[in-house]
């Protein structure tokens, strides 16, 4: 066997890695209990295991930059000099991952003076020569001058996977000859990152023209003279400057370290070492990869006789029976070790089957001033689900499962002895994703009443932007790791068991487990609300909002199925018509939805560019972002077109009828406890993604329909809610002006910044500036509103300057709120939501410009979300009370949409403008547009 393929090492840079990793996260970062953020350790974890398992190295080390200023900072003082500053968060991460690297025991190999890339070049050259195959791993294109017949770039992407470059693959990504014009290429163009100048005006392109008629950078400025016009002024100009760049880009092959295969050898982690570094990171998955199966025993779970249930019960008589409640051996139950101060305590979860005990569960738990209650069931979907059990807990680390028969006969029986308790408006009523559990109950024809603590919703008002699961609140809130659903039910797929298939035994104490740790995490949150003044937006917005979403989405709304299969036919029939075209375009038939042979088409046949991008697997770019830039060939707008009318036909037209429910209904899922800024969001399917921009899109609308005759639609829509809330925060007296007169505020805004009469605003002056409305309060950069409105990004920059000239106040404004947020860290809506922003006194401008827009963003969008949520809460309770036949039935972000008896239509149009109008008062009007038809595009 060659030993040359045996030896396999893979060189890691370190600091490049945890970059990548911590940047890749930016918009959703892992931030553990402690508030450290963790997604550079667990991101560079991830590519160490990746590499481990799959690649299986015999050798390997890791390299990072040092702090010490380096030979090339003593050649050029301004190497990086035009950096920013190291995210705070890396600059915590960076000692965490030496630590996993040295707990690995991976040799780490640094070298004050080189930079990571000098030593891993010093080693992967070293390697080739020993006859190792080395992989280094990093995201840093220069590498790619290391490259040779043993020695590859092992790139991961940003976006996910990896790419593998060997010189052939080198070679045609740079479009060079030679391998060592890598550093001639670079040399010439720059790096803006590490600020080598190179040859001002001279790109890629240029570069690798040049390489190719004179080799070397000493060739091209050798034959300056055979150059023309500016470029032969810029060779010449700066010959010091691109040779010394060239220098600046070479990688050193000599640093003095040592290769020993020995020290580089894979080898046995220290898995103490490791458990305790990950278990305070709270790695609880990569814990699990790490060491399969590692798991820590807690103390049993009593085993309680009927004699000793009075206890229990507090101080109820026992029953008269002799039998026992639970009398099996209770077996030591293994949980995954997640923290190294996992709770051991003794819990009293009891089985509760019979009449007698449910009358004395039902009797204690009357008693009570509030208690906790779970459902079991046979499906994740609320309205189609099946009770298999319910548990209830009342004190800490007490509970009790009562298992409901699937039979309606037996099961409707049970609920006889519970249906006063679910009834009793004195007693609060505690959960985890309430609304889900007042589903399955309402379909088993029982009423939950109020009021209500929802721990979900608690948390997502406390933490908006962190997982609101319970496992996961629990393990930061109580130290506690609960058994996993999958611990019960298998993993999900194909072979994961249902509830209704599980023996009572096998449930019960998982479920006392759920009611118990719910109680406990009431008792924790209720007074974090209070303390951070999220208490009345809890109690007086959410929580009512829940039981009036639960309305909603049982109601559900009527699908004309029949016109959509027609408008799948004639969708059918465009999407035909449009391949066709396409074909004749080409000039031959090919699958247009194949990556692969579309880019084929397009780029080696049409020839559409002359260096299309390509993909990691090495396929030709062909993603909706590439085509749009060529969207002004004929073939590519038909493409475009082509994967428009799929889609719409796809997602929506055909999948829509397939969603519709035993009563005839589509009903959708809201949900409250997604989006960071207070909005709710649709599932299943996603209403509110509907399309409205096209005609084909707007179609979808028209098969949402009344439910019959005596039924017409009503969409009541507020009018550019987000700029009123903006005119009032701001306090701008022109923009307040324009909403209290009832004057388009998008003509006013443009007769300021264009410096003419309202008279005279033309339609290309208003929708520049709609456009400057909605993107200039949200952060919009010169370049970001050049690409909106597809004009010169010096017109873009001049448009802004000008809005900022004419609204003052909301640049004022706009100010003061980012110098707020610095000071508290956090933004509020006007109704107290808080929008949490850890990174806004960052040291990086790119991190803590994000945490900016954020800053200006939350509080509008959030206020505005907040005021339709109050509305919506006020016009159910009105209908409700009203007794009326007519229903809300769907929400579309500032949208209402409501199923109306047709006697009921004026007084409904009345009250609805009425109570959206009123249900806050911001300063400034709100205006609320009101439609009717017999389907929703017609409403609206």
């Amino acid at each position: 066997m060659d030993t040359k393929i045996m030896k396999k090492l893979f060189l890691l840079d370190g600091m490049a890695l945890i970059f990548r990793a911590h940047f890749a996260l930016i918009r959703n970062p892992r931030i553990n209990s402690k508030g450290v953020n963790t997604s550079a350790p667990m991101g560079f974890v991830n590519s160490l295991l990746e590499i481990l398992k799959k690649q299986n190295p015999t050798h390997i080390a890791v390299s990072f930059d040092l702090p010490a200023p380096t030979f090339r900072h003593k050649m050029f003082s301004e190497y990086k000099a035009n950096r920013q500053e190291t995210p705070e968060d890396i600059s915590i991460a960076i000692p965490i991952v030496k630590k996993i690297v040295d707990a690995f025991n991976i040799p780490r190999i640094e070298m004050e003076g080189f930079e990571a890339d000098d030593v891993i070049g010093t080693l992967a050259t070293e390697a080739s020569k020993r006859g190792f195959q080395t992989y280094m791993m990093t995201p840093d294109k220069d590498y790619a001058q290391l490259v040779d017949e043993n020695t590859f770039l092992y790139r991961p992407s940003t976006k996910g996977g990896i790419e593998i470059l060997g010189v052939n693959e080198v070679l045609e990504k740079f479009d060079l000859d030679r391998i060592d014009q890598v550093i001639d290429l670079l040399g010439l163009q720059g790096d803006a990152v590490d600020n080598i100048p190179g040859v001002p005006g001279v790109g890629p392109k240029t570069a690798c023209k040049l390489l190719r008629e004179y080799s070397t950078v000493e060739g091209i400025i050798e034959h300056s003279d055979e150059l023309k016009g500016k470029l032969k002024e810029r060779v010449q100009g700066n010959v010091e400057q691109a040779l010394m760049s060239k220098e600046l880009a070479t990688i050193k092959l000599d640093v003095p370290v040592e290769f020993n295969e020995q020290e580089l050898l894979i080898s046995e982690p220290n898995k103490e070492e490791l458990v305790k570094i990950f278990t305070e990171l709270e790695f609880k998955t990569l814990l699990q990869r790490v060491f399969p199966g590692e798991k820590k025993t807690i103390t049993p779970k009593k085993s309680i006789k009927a004699g000793e249930q009075a206890s229990l019960f507090g101080g109820s008589t026992p029953s008269s029976s002799t039998s026992t409640i639970d009398t099996e051996e209770v077996v030591e139950e293994e949980v995954i070790i997640e923290k190294s101060t996992i709770a051991t305590v003794n819990k009293n979860y009891r089985l509760i089957d019979s009449p007698e005990r449910y009358e004395e569960l039902v009797s204690y738990l009357s008693r009570q001033k509030e208690f906790a209650f779970d459902t079991e069931t046979t499906s994740l979907d609320a309205l189609e689900a099946e009770v298999v059990g319910m548990s209830f807990s009342a004190t800490k680390d007490e509970a009790y499962y009562v298992p409901v028969p699937l039979d309606k006969e037996q099961a409707n029986n049970i609920y006889t002895y519970f249906k006063p308790l679910f009834a009793n408006q004195e007693i609060l009523k505690i959960g985890q994703n309430l609304k889900y559990d007042l589903q399955v109950l309402e379909t088993a024809n029982v009423e939950v009443k109020g009021p209500f603590f929802d721990t979900m919703l608690a948390h997502y008002l406390l933490e908006p932007d962190k997982r609101h699961g319970m496992d996961a609140i629990s393990e930061v809130y109580l130290n506690y790791v609960p058994v996993s659903i999958e611990t019960i039910l298998g993993k999900k797929g194909k072979k994961q068991k249902n509830m209704k298939d599980m023996s009572v035994q096998e449930v019960y104490e998982y479920a006392c487990e759920d009611a118990d740790v719910t109680l406990q995490l009431k008792e924790v949150f209720e007074p974090l609300l209070k303390d951070k003044g999220l208490d009345k937006l809890f109690s007086d917005l959410e929580m009512p909002l829940m039981e009036t979403l639960k309305d909603m989405e049982r109601e559900g709304v009527n699908l004309n199925v029949e016109s959509l299969e027609k408008y799948s036919v004639e969708l059918a029939e465009s999407v035909e018509q449009l391949e066709k075209e396409i074909y004749i375009l080409a000039e031959e038939e090919f699958t247009i939805s194949s990556p692969k042979q579309l880019g084929i088409v397009l780029f080696e046949k049409m020839k559409l560019v002359d260096k299309p991008k390509k993909t990691k697997t090495g396929q030709y770019a062909t993603g909706e972002e590439v085509l749009q830039g060529l969207r002004n060939h004929e073939i590519v707008g038909k493409i475009l077109d082509f994967r428009q009318l799929n889609k719409l036909k796809s997602t929506y037209v055909d999948a829509l009828p397939k969603l519709i429910k035993s009563d005839g209904r589509v009903h959708t899922t809201y949900n409250q406890a997604i989006a960071a800024t207070g909005r709710l969001s649709s599932t299943d399917p996603n209403l509110q993604n509907i399309p409205i921009k096209t005609s084909r899109g707007r179609e979808i609308r028209k098969a949402f329909v009344a439910r019959n005759n005596d039924y017409t639609f009503v969409a009541a829509d507020y009018s550019q809610v987000e700029l009123r809330i903006m005119a009032a925060f701001s306090g701008d007296k022109e923009m307040i002006d324009a909403f209290k007169n009832g004057r388009d505020i998008h003509t006013a805004t443009a007769a300021k910044v264009f410096n003419v009469a309202e008279s005279d605003v033309d339609t290309e002056m208003r929708r520049k500036a709609k456009t400057a409305n909605f993107g200039i309060i949200y952060g919009v950069s010169a370049f970001g509103l050049s690409q909106q409105l597809n004009i010169p990004r010096s017109e873009a920059k001049a448009l802004i300057d000008a809005y900022w000239e004419e609204f003052p106040s909301v640049k004022k404004y706009m100010d003061d709120v980012i110098g707020k947020a610095r000071d508290n860290e956090y933004v509020e809506t006007l109704m107290g939501r808080r929008r949490y922003l850890r990174d806004i006194n960052s040291r990086n401008f790119t991190v803590r410009g994000m945490a900016e827009r954020n800053a200006i963003n939350a509080p509008i969008q959030g206020t505005a979300a907040d005021i339709i949520k109050k509305a919506m809460i006020e016009i159910q309770a009105w209908m409700k009370s009203e007794g009326l036949k007519s229903k809300m039935i769907l929400q579309v972000h500032d949208e209402l949409i409501f199923d109306t008896h047709n006697d009921e239509l004026e007084l409904l149009k009345a009250k609805i403008k009425e109570l959206m109008e009123g249900a806050y008062d911001i300063g400034v009007p709100l205006e609320v547009e009101i439609g009717e038809g017999k389907n929703w595009l017609e409403a609206h």
